[in-house]
């Protein structure tokens, strides 16, 4: 298990499965979503994140049922990423914690700058790092 599953999980207080899955899900998110340069640069310098974002990229995209369907029409971002972690069992504490250990981990590796870009690229990101 890489650094930033075993970090997530340990510091979350979550599953390591559950924290590899959802690390995958938020990256290949951020990957879709945010500044094109900045997010290859950061999940390029995360040891093992480019793995993780290749195996679950693909998790909870579209679906989602009702809810699923009202954020798809209302653009997604965010809101909707947020109903991808909690259909694996995330609250939003748990969701919250997630995001900042990895972005904590991501300014390790890739740098505060790079970092704030790609957190500035997403309209709603920086509430929850």
């Amino acid at each position: 298990m890489n650094e930033l599953v075993s970090r997530v999980a340990d510091n979350v207080g979550i599953a390591p499965d559950v924290a590899e899955k959802a690390i995958g899900m938020m990256l290949g998110f951020l990957q879709r979503e945010a500044d094109d340069g900045a997010v290859a640069k950061m999940i390029e310098a995360i040891p093992g994140a480019s793995e993780l974002v290749a195996k679950f990229n693909g998790e909870g995209a579209g679906g989602g049922g009702l809810l699923g369907g009202l954020m798809a029409s209302f653009g997604g971002g965010v809101m909707a990423l947020g109903q991808q972690l909690m259909s694996q069992g995330l609250g939003m504490g748990e969701i919250t914690g997630l995001a900042k250990e990895t972005m904590a981990v991501a300014r390790e590796h890739a740098g505060d700058e790079v970092v704030d870009t790609v957190v500035a690229s997403v309209p709603g990101l920086s509430q929850f790092v």
